[in-house]
């Protein structure tokens, strides 16, 4: 979830405010003057791009996670390094593990789908027009996106608990 936060701020207003100045200098229009469909041009690779990254960020959190716990148990607790990575190794089952990489994938098409979303409607906002709807096109993908996460991460451990899939 930590990691779906981070990405959004990051990438996921880059996604908002790169679509919502595409929108605003009509380069959506001239895509779809071309007969290019802007959202299979514009919104698949960044799917497909997320569909990847996300899980792959996981992973690398995760790793990340236990050697820091590693570091801090042992040298800062004097904890027995065999004795930590024989309770990380009994701690950690597979559908954890399982059901990290299936919130990941769900995390990464609900940033994607927001923030796009948000870019690609900037020019239909009421409250400002040009440079100011990108920016509060790109403040909405990320706070809506951020929430999203939330309720997701919820909704996703509440079913995989209840399913057994931990």
């Amino acid at each position: 979830m930590l990691t779906a936060i981070m990405v959004v701020g990051r990438a996921g207003s880059a996604m908002a405010a790169e679509i919502g100045i595409m929108r605003i200098s009509e380069q959506i229009d001239a895509l779809e003057t071309m007969d290019i469909n802007p959202v299979r041009f514009l919104f698949s690779p960044r799917l497909g791009a997320a569909l990847i990254s996300f899980p792959f960020l996981t992973a690398i959190f995760d790793v990340v996670g236990i050697f820091g716990g590693y570091l801090t148990g042992s040298l800062l607790l004097g904890i027995n390094s065999g004795l930590y990575f024989s309770r990380v190794e009994s701690s950690v089952l597979m559908e954890d593990i399982n059901g990290g990489f299936i919130k990941a994938f769900c995390f990464a098409a609900i940033v994607v789908t927001i923030c796009c979303f948000q870019g690609y409607t900037t020019h239909t906002r009421k409250e400002g027009f040009g440079a100011k709807g990108v920016s509060l096109s790109t403040t909405s993908a990320v706070v809506i996106s951020c929430v999203m996460i939330l309720v997701a991460d919820y909704v996703l451990t509440s079913f995989l608990l209840f399913t057994g899939g931990r």
